[in-house]
C-alpha cells in the first residue's frame, strides 16, 4: 500500500500562508539595531558596494583536477586551463595553470603560462612564461618574458620570441640545457 509524501500537496498549504504575510515596508523603517532606514540610501550603498568590489574575469575556465586524465583532444575556447591531474591535447589559449600534482603533454599556444608541475612538449608563451620552484618545462619553448623561480627547471630548445615579427625574433633558436 502506497502512503503519500507529507511534501506532496503542500505548496497548496503554504500559498495561504504566503498571501497572509505583511508587506515589505516601502517608505522606511528599522534595521536590527533599530535605527531608521531608509530606502535610497539603501541603493546608494549597494552601489557604492558593488564599484568597490572586484572585477570578476570573465571567460571560460576548465578544471582537470587531481586524479583526472585528459588525453588526445584539442581543447579550444577556454580562457583558463588549470591541470591538476594528467593532461595530454593541443591547446591555443589566454592561460594555463599547472598546479604541484599538475601534468601536461602536448602543444600549448598560450599567452601566459604558471607552471608549478610538469609540462613536456611544445610551448609558445606570448606574453609570458612562469616556472615556479617545483615547475619542470622540457621541450621546444618560446616565450615573451620569462620567470623562473629558484629550483625551477627549463630545458630543451628554448627561444625568445614568439614567432611574430618583433625584432627580437631574429635571433635562431640555440639548443639549451639548464636548471635553475
Amino acid at each position: 500500500m502506497a502512503s503519500q509524501s507529507p511534501f506532496f500537496g503542500k505548496r497548496d498549504r503554504d500559498t495561504d500562508s504566503l498571501t497572509s504575510r505583511p508587506a515589505p515596508l516601502v517608505g522606511g523603517g528599522t534595521n536590527l539595531s533599530g535605527t531608521p532606514v531608509n530606502p535610497s540610501s539603501l541603493t546608494t550603498n549597494a552601489a557604492a558596494s558593488a564599484a568597490a568590489a572586484p572585477v570578476k574575469e570573465g571567460g571560460s575556465k576548465l578544471t582537470v583536477g587531481p586524479n583526472i586524465k585528459l588525453k588526445g583532444v584539442e581543447i579550444t575556447d577556454c580562457d583558463t586551463l588549470v591541470v591538476e591531474g594528467i593532461v595530454e591535447a593541443t591547446m591555443d589559449s589566454r592561460v594555463i595553470q599547472i598546479a604541484e600534482q599538475g601534468s601536461f603533454k602536448g602543444s600549448v599556444a598560450i599567452d601566459i603560462a604558471e607552471i608549478r608541475g610538469v609540462f613536456d612538449g611544445d610551448l609558445t608563451a606570448r606574453e609570458k612564461l612562469v616556472i615556479h620552484a617545483t615547475g619542470k618545462v622540457t621541450g621546444k619553448i618560446r616565450y615573451g618574458k620569462i620567470v623562473i623561480e629558484e629550483g625551477g627547471q627549463l630545458s630543451g630548445e628554448i627561444s625568445v620570441g614568439t614567432g611574430g615579427s618583433s625584432a627580437s625574433n631574429d635571433s635562431k633558436p640555440a639548443p639549451l640545457q639548464a636548471a635553475a
